[in-house]
């Protein structure tokens, strides 16, 4: 495997230098991880479960916010303390210390986080193109598709132009609801008492929990220690320590600014809405209609559905990247980016689009929370392994957490565990005890005896002594020798030509890898409208050409003594060369490489990459 592979988010990975620059370049060098995960404290599952918090219980469940802003901040400084030190994001890890078999069902887990947060995403950026056009809400879900293409373009800037786009979008938000927040003019005496702790019944659980999945949130674990490793920096004690520093600085920032965002709406909710009575504003599109005549101005509603759309569209690009953080950590398996996003929003999608057409525009806002209560479910399959990882001395030497950091940690883990399996037992006695289908009751009753078991197996086994031999494993071997390094001898050698300039260096490079011995077997593609139709039967003026020219490319190795064939292939490029190399039994391929990406693979296709996947043999590419 190409060891590029081996590191997260391997095109951008150490982009950024942060090496030989003044004290202030230097911190804004680091800037910029944080507020990309900070997104996802503020997407649209956040305001579904702030304004039905706020609405209801007024102030009561501010502390919840506060309380899950200092979790979110302890648990993304050990994320990013795991990808500086051991240079490994969340997933890679899991992979080095869990069974196959865990592995997998984590894998899942964690991509049923990033489907839910999507969803949420999805729904979110919906209403707010409804809000704004009139739009119907079935054509807003359809319409979010087309934001793949927003992350192909950013990808192509590099990681900071993608980074200052999150923080303009994060930026609109919180600018919008400041000003909000001035018109609500809230009583600043009963906002601090909602600061005191406390949980009114179990409605308020519920919500609180959801308010939880929403900050802390498990992909944005996966995310963060995969971004802090686009900074370069010194591996010496110097460097890895004022990393971690900079890094805790610029998480508190960004997560603090997004803690100000979800206190405003949820202090806008209960200003709004809990002190007029209007208790029942679950739903997005109820907030929206009724600010304006709550607040006697037309300016709040709209700034209210700029916010929701700009809040869905950035987190819509750090769950793409968290997506393909699990899928190459996890599987080591790399797909374009736009297939992934592609994926992932239809995985969306069909369950909003589905909820819409059968249950209607009503239920949408219990959608929303439901994906956030998901979420956080997903939390103590990402916390647990987390705090195990930063914990070890074995992989993290002087850098593993401090005992007051653990506990507090632990702590926490404890808490959302307790938090969770309360709200599952409840919800599933409540289903139970009204549900006469033994068939489904035990697949709950099954499906919960799985959940404490994989809890179980998460926490006790990476203390067992294999991980504290193994922690290099899945990525590179953990005893490997380079044998002989016999030099490999080819028989027959492929070369795909282009009759372009670039085939003198497709030749060439050929021709270095034989031997006297070796055989060479030319190969062009014909790609004429009539071959594409006729294939081998094509007669036309192109083919005869191509014939041609390949006659003379094979004369002219001939006069140097070099034994040569050729053979013309039709209609699909990456196919026919596969097909010609498998059966010439060729074994060594040359082919030219264009070099671009993105939209223009869509347009020329990826020949290069498309024949590696197909032949068995070792592939040059020649740029």
């Amino acid at each position: 495997m190409d060891s590029s592979h081996s590191k997260s988010l391997s095109e951008v990975h150490q982009s950024i230098d942060t090496n030989g620059k003044s004290k202030w370049k230097k911190l804004f060098a680091f800037f910029g991880p944080a507020y990309l995960v900070s997104v996802g404290y503020m997407d649209p599952g956040n305001w579904a479960t702030d304004l039905a918090g706020g609405s209801q219980y007024g102030y009561k469940l501010l502390w919840v916010l506060l309380m899950s802003n200092l979790m979110a901040l302890l648990l993304q400084s050990l994320s990013a303390r795991l990808g500086i030190v051991r240079g490994r994001d969340l997933a890679q890890a899991n992979r080095e210390t869990y069974p196959r078999g865990v592995n997998f069902i984590l894998y899942i887990l964690a991509e049923i986080a990033i489907a839910a947060t999507d969803l949420a995403e999805v729904l979110g950026m919906a209403i707010g193109i409804q809000l704004l056009t009139g739009l119907p809400l079935v054509w807003g879900v359809s319409l979010t598709v087309l934001d793949t293409f927003i992350l192909l373009l950013l990808q192509r800037y590099g990681i900071r132009k993608m980074e200052a786009f999150i923080i303009a979008l994060v930026a609109v938000v919180g600018i919008s609801f400041l000003i909000q927040l001035v018109m609500a003019n809230p009583p600043m005496n009963e906002v601090v008492m909602g600061l005191i702790p406390g949980i009114p019944d179990n409605t308020a659980l519920y919500i609180a929990i959801g308010i939880i999945g929403a900050t802390v949130m498990p992909h944005n674990l996966y995310l963060h220690s995969a971004l802090v490793q686009t900074r370069k920096i010194k591996r010496d004690d110097a460097g890895i320590k004022q990393a971690i520093k900079l890094n805790f600085i610029d998480s508190t920032i960004a997560l603090n600014l997004a803690f100000l965002v979800n206190a405003a709406i949820l202090i806008l909710a209960a200003t709004v809405f809990f002190k007029t009575g209007r208790t029942d504003i679950a739903e997005i599109q109820d907030a929206y209609q009724l600010l304006e005549q709550l607040l006697s101005s037309k300016l709040a509603p709209i700034l209210f559905a700029v916010a929701l759309i700009a809040a869905g569209q950035s987190s819509t690009v750090t769950g793409t990247l968290a997506g393909q953080i699990v899928m190459e950590g996890y599987l080591h398996l790399r797909i374009n980016p736009w297939l992934r996003r592609l994926l992932t929003r239809l995985l969306a999608i069909v369950p909003a689009l589905l909820t819409i057409l059968i249950a209607g525009d009503n239920k949408v806002g219990e959608l929303l929370v439901f994906s956030q209560v998901l979420l956080s479910m997903q939390l103590g399959f990402a916390v647990i392994p987390l705090i195990h990882f930063v914990s070890d001395k074995n992989t993290m030497g002087k850098y593993a957490i401090k005992p007051l950091t653990k506990v507090l940690s632990w702590a926490i883990a404890a808490l959302l565990v307790y938090l969770n399996m309360r709200m599952v037992y409840t919800e599933a006695i409540s289903y139970i005890s009204g549900n006469s289908n033994i068939f489904v009751d035990g697949i709950i009753i099954a499906a919960g005896i799985g959940f404490i078991a994989l809890l179980f197996i998460t926490i006790i086994y990476p203390l067992r002594s294999r991980y504290r031999q193994e922690a290099s494993g899945g990525i590179h071997a953990p005893q490997f020798t380079l044998g002989e390094l016999e030099k490999p001898e080819y028989k027959r050698i492929a070369m795909a030509l282009e009759f372009s300039k670039k085939d003198e260096q497709i030749i060439a490079n050929a021709i270095a890898h034989g031997n006297a011995h070796t055989e060479y077997v030319l190969i062009h593609i014909v790609e004429s409208a009539s071959a594409k139709y006729f294939g081998k039967e094509s007669d036309d003026f192109e083919t005869r050409k191509d014939q041609e020219q390949l006659d003379t490319y094979i004369n002219l190795l001939r006069t140097r003594g070099i034994t040569a064939t050729g053979l013309l292939g039709f209609r699909h490029r990456a196919k026919e060369i596969a097909r010609i190399v498998k059966e010439e039994k060729a074994d060594f391929l040359v082919l030219g490489g264009h070099g671009h990406k993105g939209i223009k693979d869509w347009i020329y296709g990826e020949t290069a990459n498309q024949v590696r996947h197909s032949v068995k043999v070792p592939v040059l590419v020649v740029q």
